[in-house]
């Protein structure tokens, strides 16, 4: 049995929260925010590990992030396909700004958390900084053709997997926080 919410003390998984790749998980390694991580950086999480704690599914893209070819692409479409579909092109910049806002806030949290359980500042399967990134560019270049779009989406992969000059930088800066700075803050900014 799981302990109360909000309650610390010993919990008992029925099966592993990483998928066999990844660590077993014992006793109090059950990812809530009052667990320490769990063990193993490097290691994939599993579908049950995307969906065992909302901030797992938001920070992993709602399982885009578990993709095993190319993670970070499956994050771009999903910001694609978010921005494009959940918010209407007759939305002023303002009201925009503010569900980006709100993004980028849910996103910092649920990206410390589970980079806090997975014990691994970057993991690939954290994807939230591809889905915020991607519709931020999308919301730059405004209404634009379906051509225009993907290649956008193609400039963005190029971009966010060769890293050049000041990206590089930008990205062993905040990707690698000093001790205290917040990882979600750093996977949120992309």
């Amino acid at each position: 049995p799981l302990p109360l919410r909000g309650m610390s003390g010993p919990t008992f998984p029925r099966r592993p929260l990483l998928s066999p790749r990844g660590p077993a998980t014992t006793g109090d390694d059950v990812p809530t925010p009052l667990h320490p991580p769990l063990a193993g950086i490097g290691r994939r999480p599993s579908w049950r590990f995307a969906f065992a704690h909302p901030a797992h599914a938001v920070a992993l893209g709602f399982g885009s992030g578990l993709s095993r070819l190319a993670p970070g692409t499956a994050g771009t479409l999903l910001g694609w396909l978010l921005w494009s579909w959940l918010v209407p092109a007759h939305w002023g910049d303002g009201l925009r700004a503010l569900v980006w806002l709100a993004a980028l806030a849910v996103g910092a949290w649920a990206c410390a958390v589970t980079a806090r359980h997975l014990a691994d500042p970057d993991p690939p399967s954290i994807v939230w900084d591809e889905v915020l990134a991607f519709s931020l560019v999308l919301w730059w270049i405004g209404p634009t053709t379906f051509a225009g779009e993907v290649a956008a989406f193609l400039l963005f992969r190029v971009f966010d997997a060769a890293k050049p000059g000041p990206v590089a930088w930008a990205d062993r800066r905040w990707k690698r926080p000093p001790a205290g700075r917040s990882i979600g803050l750093a996977q949120g900014l992309g």
